[in-house]
């Protein structure tokens, strides 16, 4: 969250509603919530502890200078405990209900990661589209891994991922650098449609053109790296 002061109750109360759902269906046993602060500049920082103070269930890290989306989500993932960990924004960019296909489709299909596409992101204008079709082309084309809508903020992921993969992008490369290094790893990536509810308050800085330069560098300068990646030996 970086300034996220309108939407972090909203997010914990949808957060707190899918747990206690998941646990009502024997899905999970218990269920932890995890703020990554990027060091917001608005009441995101109180919030969020205040909501810790009230809840055992919610965890609060603060950056003390803003990292981007891919230093938040390492700090996220280094945070989590859970033998499955879901990341997504704060602005709630789809229904917290497609978690239980999520989770089902991870147990049938035994995947590593189940990482969601949008339906239809027109909503947030015609721009983002073209640069989202672009970038989508470009990470095929550099490392060979042909994934639909990369850095869409819905990723439930396996234990075992996070303590094989390391993360290394700061900026929104992270995550097409986890999807492509968990393929390149040999394990599995399943991805389902879902509504896309775009932003309705704050403001959205992923299509600003330093995010944008700070992605092509990172991918340009990982490519070699993660184009190496095999099979971890047991």
């Amino acid at each position: 969250m970086w300034n996220e002061e309108e939407y972090l109750q909203r997010a914990l109360n949808a957060a707190m509603e899918l747990g206690d759902d998941l646990i009502a269906a024997g899905t999970i046993g218990d269920y932890e919530m995890i703020i990554v602060n990027d060091a917001s500049t608005d009441a995101t920082a109180r919030l969020a502890d205040e909501a810790a103070a009230s809840n055992a269930r919610v965890k609060v890290v603060h950056h003390p200078t803003n990292r981007k989306l891919g230093g938040s989500i390492k700090s996220g993932f280094g945070a989590a405990t859970g033998d499955v960990v879901l990341y997504t924004d704060a602005d709630l960019p789809f229904d917290f209900k497609e978690v239980h296909k999520a989770m089902r489709l991870m147990n049938q299909y035994e995947a590593d990661i189940v990482a969601a596409y949008r339906f239809d992101r027109t909503g947030e204008g015609y721009v983002r589209v073209v640069y989202s079709f672009f970038y989508n082309l470009m990470v095929r084309a550099l490392f060979g891994c042909r994934f639909r809508d990369v850095n869409f903020a819905f990723k439930l992921v396996r234990r075992k991922v996070l303590e094989q993969v390391t993360l290394t992008s700061e900026g929104s490369f992270i995550d097409a650098e986890l999807m492509v290094s968990a393929r390149k790893m040999n394990m599995s990536v399943v991805q389902f449609g879902v509504d896309y509810f775009p932003r309705t308050r704050g403001v959205s800085t992923l299509s600003s053109p330093s995010v944008i330069i700070k992605i092509l560098k990172e991918a340009w300068t990982l490519r070699g790296h993660l184009n190496a990646l095999g099979p971890k030996k047991k």
